[in-house]
C-alpha cells in the first residue's frame, strides 16, 4: 500500500498534515508503514521488536475519533505518524534486553517518558529498533536481534548504537525515530546512513525509562539517574522533523534566536589532534565547505584563531573518554586494573565544567562550530566490536578510539548537534553518504538544526 499523494518516502510532518486535511487516514498511514517494513527488513534487519496490532487497534482508534468530529489537536503535531524508538526505550507492554539473551524475559510495565511525551504528541509507536549488546558500539549487532544492514550497502554497518532506527529511517520504513547518543550513537548512524540526526543538548530530553533492564527490573526500581554525557535525540529525513521531535521531547519550552546563516560566523574543526580524516571524508567536507563560502557564509579554519582559544581537544579527548568508559563500565576496574574512587569522578566533572566554560567563551565569538562526526564513512561489518579493534584511515590502521574525538567534541561539554547529508565518499571500494555536524552552544538546539537547514538548502536545493 502507497501513500496517496505523498512524496516515497514521507516525512512525518508530510504525513500529519495528509492525515489533518482528510488526504491519508491513519490506518492507511500505519498499513503502508507495516508493509514497508515487512518488504526491506528482510535485507537490513532494522526493526527488533514490532508491535503491529496494537499499532494498528490505535490508528482505528485515532480515524474513529476523526470521525466523530475530534479533529487532532494543536498539541499533537505527529497525530497519526507511524514512527518507531530504539530497543534500550521501555515501551509498556514490549520487551527491552539491550541485546542480551539472559535479559529477554524483562518486559517494560510503562513507557519511558520519551515515550509519553511521543504518544501525546500523536505518534503511533510501531515497534522498537535493533541496537548493539548494551549500546557499545558502530555496529548493531547483539544475538538476541542479529545484525542491522546499511540500506546503501549491506556489507556495511549502518552505525550504532542507533544504528536500527538509522536504517529505518534510511530506507524509508518510517519518517523519523528516537535514538540515543554518549559515543555518537545519533550521529554516526545518521552519517553512515546519510540522514538527518540531532544530539540534544545534555539533559533537555528526559532519559527516565531508558535504563539497563538488569537494573530496571529490580523489584521496586524507578528509574537510574541521567548520568552525564548521553542524551536522547532524533533522526530524521529533513530538518524540519528534526525540530519538531526535539521540541516534543524537551522538558521546556526551546527558543531560537532564528539569526540567518548569512549573519553568522561558523569555524570549521577539521583537523582534530590524534585522528586524521580518511579522504572520503575529507573531500565531501572540504567541497561542502569551499561551496558554503561561495555562498557568502562566513567560515574560518582552526588555523585563523589565536593560540590558546580553542580548549585543549586532546586533553578534552582524555577526559571524555575517561568519563565514558567510567560510565559504562559504572566505575568498574579499567584496564590498569584500579576502579574509579568518587574522587576520580568528582575531579572529572572539574574537567568537564571548566571545558564548559571554554566553548562558551568560543560561542562568544563564533554562532556555530563545523566538524565531521566521524573519521570514516560506514565501515563494513566485523565479528568484534569496532572499538576493539582498528578503523582504516588512508589505509593506515588506528585504534578506533580515537575517532571518538570527533563525538565527543560536542558530546563532552554537553553541547547540541545536528548532522545533516552533505554528499558521498568512496570509502573501501564502496561509495556512501557522508554527513557533517552544526555545532551550537547549550541549548542552541532549535538554532544549531535551522543552521543544518540553510547549510543542506545551499548544497542541495
Amino acid at each position: 500500500m502507497a501513500y496517496p499523494q505523498l512524496t516515497e518516502k514521507p516525512g512525518a510532518l508530510e504525513t500529519a498534515a495528509a492525515i489533518r486535511e482528510g488526504r491519508l487516514s491513519v490506518v492507511e498511514a500505519v498499513d503502508a508503514a507495516i508493509v514497508r517494513i515487512e518488504h526491506l527488513d528482510a535485507e537490513v534487519n532494522a526493526v527488533a521488536v514490532p508491535d503491529w496490532e496494537r499499532a494498528c487497534a490505535e490508528a482505528r482508534a485515532m480515524d474513529a475519533a476523526i470521525a466523530r468530529g475530534e479533529a487532532p489537536r494543536e498539541d499533537q503535531p505527529l497525530f497519526g505518524v507511524p514512527m518507531t524508538v530504539k530497543e534500550s526505550f521501555e515501551v509498556a507492554g514490549l520487551q527491552s534486553c539491550w541485546g542480551h539473551e539472559r535479559l529477554t524475559g524483562y518486559v517494560a510495565p510503562r513507557d519511558a517518558e520519551l515515550v509519553r511525551r511521543l504518544k501525546a504528541a500523536g505518534a503511533v509507536i510501531l515497534g522498537k529498533t535493533n541496537v548493539p549488546t548494551d549500546l557499545t558500539d558502530w555496529q548493531s549487532f547483539n544475538p538476541v536481534y542479529g545484525r542491522t544492514n546499511n540500506p546503501h550497502d549491506t556489507s556495511r554497518s549502518p552505525g550504532g548504537s542507533s544504528g536500527g532506527g538509522a536504517a529505518a529511517v534510511a530506507s524509508g520504513m518510517v519518517a523519523c525515530e528516537y535514538g540515543s547518543d554518549i559515543g555518537g550513537s545519533v550521529r554516526v548512524p545518521a552519517h553512515f546512513c546519510g540522514i538527518w540526526g540531532h544530539k540534544t543538548t545534555h539533559g533537555l530530553v528526559p532519559r527516565r525509562g531508558h535504563d539497563h533492564p538488569m537494573m530496571a527490573r529490580r523489584e521496586g526500581f524507578v528509574a537510574a539517574h541521567e548520568s552525564e554525557l548521553s542524551i536522547a535525540g532524533p533522526l530524521a529525513r529533513c530538518a524540519e522533523d528534526l525540530a519538531v521531535l526535539t521540541e516534543i521531547g524537551a522538558r521546556f519550552p526551546l527558543a531560537a534566536k532564528g539569526k540567518p546563516l548569512a549573519r553568522c560566523r561558523l569555524l570549521a574543526l577539521t583537523d582534530l589532534p590524534g585522528c586524521p580524516l580518511d579522504a572520503s571524508v575529507a573531500a565531501p567536507t572540504e567541497t561542502a565547505l569551499e561551496r558554503l563560502a561561495q555562498a557568502g557564509i562566513a567560515i574560518d579554519r582552526a588555523g585563523q584563531v589565536a593560540d590558546g582559544f580553542l580548549p585543549d581537544l586532546a586533553q578534552q579527548h582524555r577526559d571524555y573518554l575517561r568519563m565514558l568508559n567510567t560510565i559504562m563500565a559504572r566505575g568498574a576496574p579499567a584496564p590498569n586494573g584500579r576502579r574509579a574512587t568518587a574522587s576520580d569522578w568528582f575531579d572529572l566533572l572539574d574537567a568537564q565544567a571548566a571545558n564548559r566554560v571554554l566553548w562558551e567563551r568560543v560561542f562568544e565569538s563564533y554562532d556555530f562550530v563545523l566538524a565531521p562526526p566521524a573519521p570514516v564513512l560506514a565501515v563494513p561489518h566485523r565479528e568484534e566490536a569496532v572499538f576493539k579493534g582498528t578503523l582504516d584511515v588512508n589505509g593506515e590502521e588506528l585504534p578506533a578510539g580515537a575517532g571518538l574525538i570527533f563525538s565527543g567534541l560536542a558530546t563532552f561539554p554537553g553541547l547540541p548537534s545536528t548532522v545533516l547529508p552533505i554528499g558521498s565518499g568512496a570509502y573501501l571500494g564502496a561509495d556512501l553518504p557522508c554527513g557533517m555536524q552544526v555545532i551550537g552552544p547549550a541549548f542552541a538546539d532549535l538554532d544549531c538544526i535551522a543552521a543544518a537547514g540553510e547549510i543542506g538548502r545551499i548544497l542541495h536545493g
